[in-house]
């Protein structure tokens, strides 16, 4: 039995998104819980176009914590739909409703319809830094070595 330390304040915005179930987790071991699309009627995000889809739900996360939005590995691997900025956080102090920019890399049109799972969120504690201001960093062995410097 998986163990629960978080709760997390959830309230639907619309009686007409009632038919929606909320986040729920899939499987017993999973990480991420599943979120569907409450859309009113079918989008179509055409191939290299962007749509704001609307989850229906708001939430209140305990301040320490942050839930991550992730895409499904099922729809990036078969139909090239993602978010656009994966992993997309939502902060603890953030009541508005959840949505998600998704983004399709693929080469045909894809249709999100009424209660699809479409994304995946992860909640996650948060580790607040303080910067300090310096004249110098210490040496390491990669240096200021930039993407891709180590090879493939």
């Amino acid at each position: 039995m998986a163990v629960m330390d978080l709760t997390v304040k959830v309230v639907r915005l619309r009686s007409a998104d009632a038919d929606i179930p909320l986040p729920s987790y899939m499987t017993e071991h999973a990480s991420g819980m599943d979120i569907r699309a409450a859309v009113a009627s079918e989008i179509i995000i055409e191939p290299g176009r962007i749509a704001l889809i609307p989850t229906g739900f708001a939430m209140e996360i305990e301040p320490g914590y942050e839930a991550q939005i992730r895409p499904r590995s099922g729809l990036a691997a078969k139909h090239g739909i993602g978010l656009i900025n994966s992993p997309g956080t939502i902060d603890a102090d953030y009541r508005g409703e959840v949505m998600l920019p998704m983004i399709n890399l693929g080469e045909k049109p894809f249709t999100v319809c009424r209660g699809d799972r479409i994304a995946q969120m992860v909640f996650q504690k948060v580790c607040r830094a303080r910067l300090e201001s310096a004249r110098k960093l210490e040496e390491s062995p990669r240096g200021a070595g930039g993407f891709g410097h180590t090879g493939i």
